[in-house]
């Protein structure tokens, strides 16, 4: 990858980690997220209406890339409400890059070798550092214990969740891949896969709540909107991206993120930022960049 590649890719992980962050301190995390999606969308409509339409053949991987989105964002949510945000977004994003390199591998044929295990022995290792989950329990009919195990509960669901929204990442990032290099324009591609983007949890969250509230006097409405055209620039980028250089490397940049993450998380969201924790962030960064490099 060039140094410029490499300087908007740092540029979209810093916005990446911002609207997520802007996520976690949301109140309602599915209304927020759904009108993201929503600004995402509006942001590019000047994609969809200046450029031509995507090559035939890219059509399926949009369609795929809109699905495993709305998948992504609902498993987001879920991550967001049972964990932290220094704890969930490191998981999510570290867990992707190893994914991305063997759906690469298979679909792509990019390679892998042996720096790419050692990316993924460093990002298990920090993954397993910050999950910090303990499976110990014990049952008895005291009221105390059963309010220990119930919030012991929590901290495997917050890893779980975060871990399958990874998962997501690492499906879609493939999917955009191959469907970026196949449309022809990667700015119609990314036009009108985060336009149809938009309309899948507007329906959801409506068919949820028997409505969908939009006020534009509220800070908590431009701040969604705000945050989905952030989301627009900062994945955009990465599709750009991954139309010039292998998918492993770029993801795998991408997630240094979870750098940005931390230290959003410590100074803006009031969440500590314990040695342990910084030292597996830093960890599941270095083994990603390892991973990408190697790819």
């Amino acid at each position: 990858m060039t140094s410029g590649i490499i300087a908007l890719v740092l540029c979209a992980a810093l916005l990446h980690a911002s609207w997520n962050a802007m996520l976690k301190s949301s109140g309602d995390r599915l209304w927020s997220i759904t009108l993201m999606t929503v600004g995402a969308a509006l942001g590019a409509l000047p994609l969809v209406l200046w450029l031509p339409l995507p090559a035939v053949a890219s059509w399926p991987y949009i369609a795929m890339s809109v699905g495993l989105h709305v998948g992504y964002n609902l498993f987001l949510v879920r991550a967001y409400r049972a964990g932290d945000f220094g704890q969930s977004y490191p998981i999510a994003r570290g867990s992707s890059p190893l994914l991305v390199s063997l759906g690469a591998a298979l679909f792509a044929g990019e390679s892998l070798g042996i720096l790419t295990l050692l990316g993924v022995v460093l990002i298990s290792l920090g993954i397993i550092s910050l999950s910090n989950i303990s499976f110990r329990k014990k049952v008895t009919g005291d009221a105390t214990v059963n309010l220990q195990l119930k919030q012991s509960g929590s901290k495997i669901e917050g890893p779980l969740a975060a871990f399958a929204t990874g998962v997501f990442i690492a499906a879609y990032t493939v999917v955009d891949g191959l469907g970026s290099r196949a449309a022809g324009h990667v700015g119609a591609y990314t036009g009108w896969m985060f336009l149809l983007d938009g309309i899948p949890l507007v329906v959801i969250y409506t068919y949820l709540h028997r409505r969908f509230p939009i006020s534009l006097r509220t800070r908590e409405t431009w701040n969604a909107l705000g945050g989905g055209v952030m989301s627009l620039f900062a994945y955009g980028i990465v599709i750009w991206a991954i139309t010039l250089a292998p998918m492993g490397p770029v993801s795998a940049l991408r997630e240094t993120s979870v750098l940005f993450a931390a230290l959003i998380a410590r100074f803006f969201l009031g969440e500590a930022l314990t040695v342990r924790r910084m030292l597996a962030c830093s960890v599941i960064a270095f083994g990603a960049v390892i991973l990408g490099w190697s790819a």
